[in-house]
């Protein structure tokens, strides 16, 4: 095993919590002049996901830094005039177009694999090639359906072989129409200085290494590979010639490194009180949230509903830099439900009822009703406040 060199830095844990929080946007001023775009060169990825309760992640994301921007300028921002792209990183995301040369080295592994378990057809891939440069953009039905008439997962030829070539880089997914994806070729809707996969595969993943860093400001091994969903053998790879340097942190008991630039100065400034989606970067990884903010959070949509501990979809609330509760939201026409509702303690109270109200209104609503909290005394005391 290779040796670190020594820390730069030994951090309180504190200190690196807070550096966490100013790296995702979440201590001091926002730049709302940068606006979504900004939010999202910040990060360096935005995951997608098809759950959609108060609204889908991608927006969530953005609001919880910004506050109530518009939806459509949302859509807007991420979509419009080719500023970004979606392809694998953390999970399915949306990526600053500027960084698609860095997934190089992902197109070149996915194009030297074996093709999954599905087979195409002769032609089949040329096939939607040709049309897309006929016709593109498009979505899978438009391509001749997305599936055949068999389980969900039974892809029709045509819907295999534009995923294929979306994976290869061919092909991007260009924005999300109804939820679809909607494909166009590479060469069409990615500037000419940036489409190419000139970068060797050892320049892709320190520029990606060095992108986590900025993004989480500190964070162990397994946290920053993590980011892009890299190896840990890649991370060791180029760690060294990434820019992060080495630091330790009290009460962690692995190595960590950081941003130079987050242990430049003192991290100040007003804390958000906000709803996360469970798929905010803030969040995402569990061990990660665990060490940080002693708050262990698990998505339960995919968990049978009689085991359920905090909901479908139990939003963390952030609050003080701390996150000190959750909510399971729904919508009811015009009312935001507050369906579940898990408080630390009753000074999460008023920072909840603040978020409810702000995420009512951000979403069309102009009630807030709670259904169900840890006792009916905590339940009273969060109507009470929504009222106030």
């Amino acid at each position: 095993m290779t040796s670190l060199p020594p820390p730069a830095a030994e951090l309180s844990a504190d200190e690196a919590r807070r550096i966490a929080l100013r790296a995702q946007g979440f201590l001091g001023a926002a730049d709302r002049r940068a606006g979504v775009r900004g939010v999202l060169r910040h990060l360096g990825a935005v995951q997608l996901d098809t759950i959609s309760v108060l609204a889908r992640s991608h927006e969530l994301v953005p609001y919880a830094r910004l506050g109530a921007v518009g939806r459509k300028a949302v859509e807007d921002a991420y979509w419009s005039g080719g500023h970004s792209f979606e392809y694998w990183s953390h999970a399915a995301c949306i990526l600053p177009v500027e960084e698609w040369p860095h997934f190089a080295f992902r197109r070149r592994a996915y194009r030297s694999r074996p093709h999954w378990n599905h087979e195409l057809p002769d032609g089949a891939y040329e096939q939607v090639i040709k049309q897309l440069r006929a016709e593109g953009p498009l979505t899978a039905t438009d391509l001749g359906g997305a599936k055949n008439k068999g389980e969900w997962w039974d892809w029709s030829a045509s819907k295999v072989a534009v995923e294929r070539a979306l994976m290869y880089g061919e092909v991007v997914c260009t924005e999300r129409r109804g939820w679809k994806r909607v494909y166009d070729l590479a060469e069409r809707a990615i500037p000419d200085a940036v489409l190419h996969d000139d970068l060797d595969d050892a320049e892709c993943l320190r520029r990606l290494v060095r992108l986590a860093g900025q993004s989480l400001g500190v964070g162990t091994r397994a946290d920053m590979a993590d980011y892009h969903r890299l190896k840990g053998e890649q991370f060791d790879a180029v760690v060294a010639d990434s820019g992060l340097v080495p630091v330790t942190v009290q009460g962690w008991s692995k190595p960590a490194w950081a941003d130079p630039e987050a242990l430049a100065t003192e991290p100040r400034g007003r804390h958000r009180t906000t709803l996360l989606s469970p798929f905010d970067s803030l969040v995402w990884e569990r061990a990660r949230t665990e060490r940080i903010f002693g708050f262990t959070h698990r998505l339960e949509a995919y968990v049978p509903k009689p085991r359920r501990i905090h909901g479908y979809f139990a939003m963390p609330l952030l609050s003080g830099g701390r996150l000190i509760g959750r909510v399971d939201p729904a919508r009811e026409g015009r009312t935001l439900v507050a369906k579940q509702v898990s408080l630390d303690s009753p000074k999460a109270v008023r920072p909840m009822a603040q978020a409810l109200l702000e995420a009512a209104e951000w979403v069309g609503c102009d009630s807030v009703r709670v259904e169900r909290a840890g006792s009916p005394q905590e339940a009273a005391a969060l109507t009470s406040a929504l009222a106030t």
